[in-house]
């Protein structure tokens, strides 16, 4: 494992490397990145590490619109999620994928602290980030008596929850009120495989559960 002080300079030259060897692959790649993009993708995901949403699905840049934060939340009052819909419709994406994944440090964290209160609560803005995200593991405070199992439930109906407010969202309302073809998905990541699987798709007010839906 590649030591702290050197984790820094190891990207910037792994990042040189990469650059090269795009460039090689594909001359021209980035001076025709760099007039402008035109993904047709939105994906919100989760803030964990282990789920960068180009490495897992094998695409250059420019191929996804990414926004991603702690639980992969979209609330309905936060004008960050809603401003970076807003943009993503503006440059013409078609599909938003909310993407949520097995081990989720953020689900574990609002299960754990329902079923056994922490001596020390979450700094004041986690608690308040987190707050939807506790409000729903309250449905598992007690069952099923398996953590994991729980957690497994916790992670769908959080994806389902963040679908359903996506439907909400006023940007979406009025991209389908003039006609746009937009589709919301929900997809769910199981780190444990490296696969990725739909869980809910739908079209406007249609919607639809998907064939990887886990029971």
């Amino acid at each position: 494992m590649e030591q702290p002080k050197n984790i820094l300079a190891s990207l910037l030259k792994r990042n040189e490397e990469w650059a090269q060897d795009v460039e090689t692959d594909k001359p021209g790649f980035f001076e025709q990145s760099a007039r402008g993009q035109d993904p047709k993708v939105l994906w919100i995901g989760c803030a964990d590490s282990r789920v960068p949403e180009s490495v897992l699905t094998a695409v250059p840049p420019g191929t996804i619109f990414t926004t991603r934060n702690i639980a992969n939340q979209f609330p309905l009052d936060d004008d960050s999620a809603e401003s970076v819909l807003t943009y993503a419709l503006k440059i013409g994406i078609k599909h938003v994928v909310i993407v949520g994944h097995t081990e989720c440090g953020g689900a574990k964290e609002c299960l754990s602290a329902t079923r056994s209160p922490p001596i020390q609560p979450f700094p004041p803005a986690l608690t308040r980030w987190l707050s939807p995200l506790m409000n729903l593991a309250e449905k598992y405070k007690n069952e099923p008596a398996n953590f994991e199992e729980a957690i497994q439930l916790l992670v769908i109906d959080n994806i389902r929850k963040q679908f359903e407010n996506l439907h909400q969202s006023p940007a979406l309302q009025e991209a389908w009120n003039n006609g746009s073809e937009i589709s919301i998905h929900g997809w769910l990541y199981e780190l444990d495989k490296g696969l990725l699987s739909e869980l809910f798709v739908s079209e406007g007010v249609k919607q639809v559960e998907g064939e990887g839906e886990a029971a």
